[in-house]
């Protein structure tokens, strides 16, 4: 991990009021969305750590990097210490990272309908797990589960991404229901399409079948969803929990989830 500021990690105040900095922890956060959501949230004022498999060419001089892969607990325990001793207890955690293996049921291997649920939903339940640990002594934190419109809306040839984002409601909630006492909120930011590699990946035909089905007629940007992930991170948000923002420019009304 790089880092050349100050390990000292600020007290939490009493009446939780914003303290002066809080240490944030975006998965996947090199790219996309997530690294929207970083720089995101080193705007408003805190201290930005970006964890994926492997380091980034470039990164942004005020966010800092460590490894870390979603689908081993060992590998999450370690970037959480490594955050934790050169910077600070984690108190916000924006579980982004994911996979997709997109193809439809008959040809899906077994393997691949795994590979994503343990990515996309297990990997957040380990992220989850290990952040609550400082939050609750704390008594203060925010965890923000990405999931997507398919969870509600489902989408031919992503049975296994849309299970799993489907999965992560169900998690957040049950999070959100355990620890709201310990003055940490659970949300789920659910996007549309976006902006990124995956969506340039699906070629132009499926991109602009997209932009006929969205009721606002486009494609949603990255720090369009930073800035709905902001909010549930900051200070203001303390009395939302088990929410799910859809940022998805209205494809998904009536896809099933609730708000």
């Amino acid at each position: 991990m790089t880092a050349t500021e100050s390990n000292h990690h600020p007290e939490h105040p009493a009446g939780g009021r914003s303290a002066p900095n809080r240490v944030a922890f975006v998965t996947g956060g090199s790219r996309g969305i997530g690294l929207a959501c970083a720089r995101a949230l080193t705007a408003a004022g805190n201290t930005v750590v970006v964890g994926s498999r492997s380091k980034p060419d470039s990164l942004d001089p005020d966010l800092r990097w460590v490894e870390c892969d979603i689908t081993s607990g060992e590998s999450i325990d370690a970037a959480f210490s490594t955050i934790e001793a050169e910077v600070g207890s984690v108190d916000i955690l924006v579980a982004n990272a994911g996979i997709t293996k997109d193809t439809l049921v008959l040809r899906m291997a077994e393997d691949d309908f795994q590979a994503v649920v343990d990515a996309n939903l297990t990997g957040s339940f380990r992220l989850a797990k290990r952040a609550v640990k400082s939050m609750m002594k704390a008594r203060w934190g925010r965890i923000i589960l990405m999931s997507s419109v398919v969870a509600g809306l489902g989408q031919a040839g992503q049975a296994n991404y849309s299970a799993s984002k489907a999965g992560l409601v169900g998690l957040g909630r049950s999070l959100a229901r355990e620890f709201a006492s310990r003055g940490i909120t659970v949300n789920l930011v659910a996007p549309g399409p976006i902006e990124t590699e995956m969506l340039a990946a699906a070629g132009d035909k499926a991109v602009t079948a997209m932009i006929e089905a969205v009721p606002v007629g486009r494609i949603g940007r990255p720090d369009e969803v930073a800035a709905a992930v902001t909010f549930l991170a900051s200070e203001s948000a303390g009395y939302v929990t088990g929410a799910i923002i859809a940022v998805d420019g209205g494809l998904g009304m009536g896809g099933g989830l609730g708000g």
